[in-house]
């Protein structure tokens, strides 16, 4: 009961201070006048040019001061993935100040994103393979784990470049990115507190902080994506830009793999991963053939240009993510 009630505190912590933040961000911005430029391809959304951008500054600072403020002991992981949330943050926030400062759609070149995203990754599978994790992964829908040893440390940077970019590629449409991943950050809290009352993860009193801690990370970004989505949902007083999405990503990809938990991540994630692979798909199809498979990629402009409004593709976004993460908890209850 008690560890519930923090939860809830976490998480309306969380919310009040996005809240309080937001307008002042919003301000801020305004008055630099960052605004974000719409791709011509993207002629949908033209009506959305000069709309300010690089809000995910809000809930960087939201989601870091609030989680640390309410860690318990040393929390080694979840201090982690709040470093690894703030620098994902950092090369998204050069990405959109480039792109503000030079007045161009180009910000970082993907050679320079990809180094800097590699080189925060691999340490991030440093760091898990150094850790009481080691190299243990649990086994999806079962009390099983495996050990992987070394190879840890790739995977790790596969998972987080890949779920970085994939976020990145879902910040499409108004409030479709922030309500996918407050319904994604949900899903992992019920997905943990099982694992831990089946003694699947936290056995120890260490690794029970520590777990706690991350339940706890969760709690306070799913209140500020909540609270940010007030501010993000159509039509949209702000966009996170890169700052956010890449920050989300990695975000997305901690809470996963620093509890062991990263064979989850395409399942829960699954419109992530539809975003990169219907980009993946449409590419590859297109160099070979010269013709697409649809109708615009990432797969939520597929829909737009089917005639779908984004308000309500986000809400179908949402409601596949909120299905899937059922699905693993019912699963993991059975």
């Amino acid at each position: 009961m008690q560890n519930a009630l923090f939860m809830i505190q976490s998480l309306i912590y969380g919310f009040l201070v996005t809240f309080v933040v937001s307008p002042m961000v919003i301000s801020f911005i305004k008055r630099e006048k960052v605004k974000q430029v719409i791709l011509n391809y993207v002629d949908t959304h033209s009506f959305k040019s000069g709309t300010p951008t690089m809000g995910g500054i809000i809930f960087l600072i939201s989601i870091s001061v609030v989680s640390l403020i309410c860690f318990t002991g040393s929390g080694k992981l979840a201090k982690m993935s709040i470093i690894l949330f703030l620098s994902f943050g950092l090369v998204g926030f050069l990405d959109d100040f480039i792109k503000f400062k030079f007045k161009r759609n180009l910000g970082l070149l993907p050679y320079q994103k990809i180094i800097f995203q590699l080189i925060v990754s691999i340490f991030a599978g440093i760091f898990v393979y150094n850790s009481f994790l080691g190299g243990t992964l649990i086994v999806p829908f079962t009390s099983k784990t495996i050990e992987i040893g070394f190879w840890i440390i790739p995977l790790t940077a596969i998972i987080y470049i890949a779920t970085t970019n994939s976020v990145n590629l879902t910040d499409g449409l108004d409030g479709l990115a922030s309500s996918t991943m407050f319904v994604y950050l949900i899903s992992f809290i019920g997905l943990a507190i099982i694992l831990i009352s089946k003694g699947v993860i936290g056995l120890s009193q260490v690794q029970g902080e520590e777990m706690k801690n991350l339940i706890t990370l969760a709690c306070v970004s799913a209140g500020a994506m909540l609270s940010f989505l007030i501010f993000n949902c159509f039509p949209a007083k702000i966009f996170m830009g890169d700052t956010g999405s890449l920050a989300l990503g990695s975000l997305a990809a901690s809470v996963m793999v620093m509890s062991g938990t990263s064979f989850y991540i395409p399942i829960i994630g699954i419109m992530f991963v539809l975003s990169s692979v219907s980009v993946i798909l449409q590419v590859s199809y297109y160099k070979l053939t010269k013709k697409r498979i649809f109708l615009m990629a990432p797969l939520h402009h597929h829909f737009e240009r089917r005639g779908i409004h984004e308000v309500r593709i986000t809400m179908i976004y949402s409601l596949v993510t909120m299905f899937a993460g059922a699905i693993v908890i019912i699963l993991n209850i059975l």
